[in-house]
């Protein structure tokens, strides 16, 4: 992608209206959470402590806002801890530069770093550093410091007491995430009736996964729905595509394609109905209809084999969804297996986080770390923005640094269209407030009141994109100063100036020092084709030796295909926005390699929904090809990596032994599944394959195709669309 192309999706990513459910209620409790921090402060004290006691609710409150299944109010608690101790350490380092710009320094890279942890922490951690440069231009004494921390911190302790006496809807995200992941499976099974090769993609089912790890506090808790039907979405997942796909499956055409479309059209319509009782709480209705279709009559089935296998354990299953979603939340839901003191997934503390937090950033403690690389962006642009803006002849300087670490990302995209974003809502936020301000003239009472209603329209538009929130958090900004005595003529064009400098200095220090994903690709390609080797030979050895263990094993290793599928996929989205020059892959390469090793993916999971039960007959030759396959990836995957050509002599070898083998192997669907994943693995090497040579003219030429197609796109002769 050129930089003109890049730049033009930057700007419209930025001003896009994302599609997001609103959140009025909650949107509201945060916002009186900042009133019942103003109002007193401005009644008991002054406006520059109103100022803070409203920094620290606004910010605690907006830290509830970020995509995390802890509680709302220990991440309240914990962004107003994080903010008073910068302040407080701020104030004690403000009186010379020699101390400050340092302590700036590491907590910056301290900020940066703790995106290794998550991005909620990242936000949280860049949200202390902006409160560390506010302080700087407040009076400096330890007695201050201490007052002016303390306040802070109330504002975090009365958004977690809100949210702890004005609960709305707890456990909703749990819930949603749970919904949306059975709710992705019945999208499947519907579009499996007209496609029977439709893709999967298994982001819901790992959000879903993620959702349900807690603490053991919230263990105590959790309503019952919440415990059984993540495992139960893992399970029909499969069987859905091995009774829609004509190989494994339902026949192409005839009565038995008709019954496997009737089965599907059901299954849909079930689980649709249990993602809906689990949302709402409340029991959903199933049309006689789909209840009928899931009875299987033993005398007229039209369906035989595998496909008849399939079709009884998708009933027995659906069975399980009917009961969700006719029960609601009144129902037991079953537990899940193994021992009791195992039976939800253990996510740590707040008090037990430090080795979990040493363990995620130890790894990314180096160069070629895109979370290192920006941890050092972010310490050098904070330093160097409070430099800048103290030389300057305007007031509140630190708007500068302020900028550029709220809008800068470990990404290129982000970072850039957050700059755009700021800017355009900044503009019209402060020309928004400045309007009231020089109509309505001095009144701090009315100003701190217009303060708390920017907050709050900023908390309702929250998730509809940067800019649009942006814009009431300028005008909130505004409202502050303007309670504080601050003159309109000070704050505006100053505050619209710095924005733009800060997000200047943030796009330009990604270009100093970036962190691009496109020299990745191979990397993460070859991670991801190793894990899928090591998941299909982990379904092969189930049917080699169906045993409990062997089965926990497979489970290990379909979680760890999706973490590298997913880690493939956020790079090469990342990098299909970024104006580099292909290296190792181009982007036609990339596409196609990723659609074969979906493909091979695809047919792991056709033979995972037939592993035989723990007391079933062995299939032996299943074992030498789970040999092969696990070897021949590994070794595969290296080759990508280091620009070579993968083979699959030893998968070839098992194969052609097997076409002599007897046909009554017990395992046809093992049979079929090989040779679909062999033809995976051929249209890989064809992908990835090519002479240095070609790979050189290959980059060259999808360099041109690019330029071609946004110079079409820039005078009309083609259609826009995105990527690379």
């Amino acid at each position: 992608m050129t930089w003109l192309r890049a730049l033009r999706e930057v700007v419209r990513s930025g001003l896009t209206i994302e599609e997001a459910r609103l959140e009025p209620l909650l949107a509201l409790r945060t916002a009186v959470g900042v009133a019942i921090v103003i109002g007193p402060a401005l009644w008991l004290a002054s406006p520059a402590y109103a100022a803070s006691a409203a920094l620290g609710a606004y910010s605690a409150g907006a830290a509830t806002f970020q995509r995390t299944w802890r509680p709302r109010k220990v991440i309240a608690l914990g962004a107003g801890v994080g903010l008073a101790l910068s302040t407080f350490l701020g104030y004690l380092a403000a009186g010379r530069l020699a101390t400050f710009l340092p302590l700036l320094a590491v907590w910056a890279f301290a900020a940066g770093m703790a995106w290794a942890v998550g991005s909620t922490a990242g936000i949280v951690a860049a949200t202390t550093v902006g409160s560390m440069l506010v302080t700087v231009t407040l009076p400096t004494s330890i007695g201050r410091a201490l007052e002016h921390a303390g306040i802070i911190a109330l504002g975090g302790v009365a958004q977690a007491l809100l949210i702890l006496l004005f609960p709305i809807r707890r456990w909703g995200a749990h819930r949603d995430a749970l919904a949306d992941a059975l709710a992705a499976v019945a999208d499947h099974a519907r579009r499996l009736r007209h496609d029977p090769t439709a893709p999967f993609d298994p982001e819901p089912l790992m959000t879903a996964r993620d959702a349900a790890a807690v603490t053991p506090s919230q263990a105590r808790t959790r309503p019952p729905v919440l415990h059984g039907p993540r495992g139960l979405a893992e399970r029909i997942r499969p069987v859905v595509a091995a009774l829609a796909d004509p190989d494994v499956g339902a026949p192409a055409e005839g009565p038995g394609r008709d019954r496997a479309r009737e089965l599907l059209d059901a299954a849909a319509e079930v689980l649709d109905a249990a993602a809906r009782s689990i949302r709402r709480g409340t029991p959903a209705e199933v049309s006689p209809g789909s209840t009928d279709a899931l009875r299987v009559d033993e005398e007229h089935e039209v369906l035989e084999g595998p496909a008849r296998q399939a079709a009884e354990r998708l009933v027995e299953l659906l069975g399980e969804a009917l009961d969700i979603a006719r029960c609601g939340t009144r129902g037991r839901m079953p537990a899940p297996p193994g021992p009791a003191n195992a039976q939800f997934l253990v996510r740590p503390t707040m008090f037990r986080l430090v080795p979990v937090v040493v363990r995620a950033v130890r790894p990314e403690l180096r160069r070629d770390s895109p979370v290192f690389r920006h941890a050092v962006r972010l310490a050098a642009v904070a330093t160097l923005g409070y430099l800048i803006a103290a030389r300057l002849p305007v007031g509140h300087g630190y708007w500068v640094p302020i900028t550029s670490v709220m809008v800068m990302r470990p990404d290129f995209h982000q970072t850039y269209a957050r700059a755009v974003a700021r800017l355009a809502g900044t503009l019209a936020g402060v020309a928004l407030a400045t309007g009231m301000v020089r109509a309505l003239g001095p009144d701090a009472q009315v100003f701190g009141l217009l303060a708390v209603v920017s907050a709050g329209l900023s908390f309702t538009l929250n998730r509809t994109g940067y800019a649009y929130s942006q814009c009431f958090t300028a005008a909130y900004v505004v409202f502050l100063l303007g309670m504080g005595g601050q003159a309109w003529e000070q704050t505006v064009p100053e505050r619209v100036v710095l924005t733009l400098l800060g997000g200047a200095l943030a796009m330009l220090a990604y270009v100093v020092f970036p962190a691009w994903e496109t020299p990745r690709l191979p990397g993460r390609l070859a991670d991801w084709l190793a894990a899928e080797g090591r998941y299909a030979a982990a379904v092969l050895r189930s049917y080699a030796e169906p045993t409990r263990e062997h089965h926990a094993d497979l489970r290990r290793a379909l979680l760890a295909s999706r973490e590298a599928r997913a880690a493939w996929q956020e790079t090469y989205d990342r990098a299909r926005q970024e104006p580099v020059r292909p290296r190792g892959l181009t982007s036609r390469e990339a596409e196609e390699a990723q659609e074969a090793l979906k493909g091979f993916d695809r047919a792991a999971m056709l033979m995972e929904s037939h592993v035989p039960r723990d007391d079933s007959r062995p299939v032996p030759q299943a074992e030498r090809l789970a040999e092969a396959l696990e070897a021949d990836t590994a070794q595969a995957a290296v080759d990508v990596r280091e620009h070579r050509n993968p083979d699959w002599v030893r998968v070839e070898e098992v194969l052609h032994a097997w076409e002599g083998a007897a046909a009554g192997d017990g395992s046809p669907v093992v049979r079929r599944g090989a040779e679909m994943q062999k033809q995976a693995l051929e249209d890989l090497a064809t992908a990835v394959s090519r002479t240095p040579l070609e790979r050189d003219v290959g980059s060259a030429r999808e360099e041109q195709r690019v330029r071609a197609a946004a110079a079409a796109e820039g005078d009309g002769s083609g259609p826009a669309h995105r990527g690379g």
